[in-house]
Order: C-alpha cells, then structure tokens, then sequence
C-alpha cells in the first residue's frame, strides 16, 4: 500500500471535473494506493522523474518518492492541456 499525498490546487482540479469521469479518476487513484502501476509511463523532458496515469481522457501526473510508498498527485487535467 501506498500513501497518497492529494495537493488542494489537484482537488480543484478534480472538482471542475464531471461526477462521472471524477468516479473513474477515483478509481485509478486507488489503484495507485494499491500499488498497481500497469500501464503507467514516466515522463520525459522538464517532467522527468514524474509519471502519468490514464483515466479516459484524464490523466493523472504524479511522483513516486524514492521507494518510502509515498505518492504525490500533480496535477489532474484533460489530456490535452496536462502537461
């Protein structure tokens, strides 16, 4: 199990987000709680070191410190403006 680490400014964005997709967002959070990875891509650039998962047209960016079992959401947004 992993701890997650939800930022104020990632529930805003979260919040602007439909009931709906935010359910399946839920969800891939839960899955990165529990440890599942699959799917996953580390991103390249002035992003690297961070990660993102898919949730439909959502993703999720977020950072894995070190190997403590601690993740820290970035940011959630529509795939065409997260990153």
């Amino acid at each position: 199990m992993f701890k997650i680490i939800i930022p104020k400014y990632a529930l805003k964005e979260l919040q602007k987000i439909d009931k709906e997709n935010q359910q399946f967002i839920f969800n891939k959070i839960k899955d990165l709680e529990a440890g599942i990875f699959t799917g996953d891509k580390a991103l390249k650039g002035t992003h690297k070191g961070k990660f993102r998962k898919r949730a439909g047209n959502y993703r999720i960016v977020y950072l894995k410190e070190n190997d403590i079992l601690l993740i820290t959401l970035i940011r959630i947004a529509h795939r065409q403006e997260v990153y």
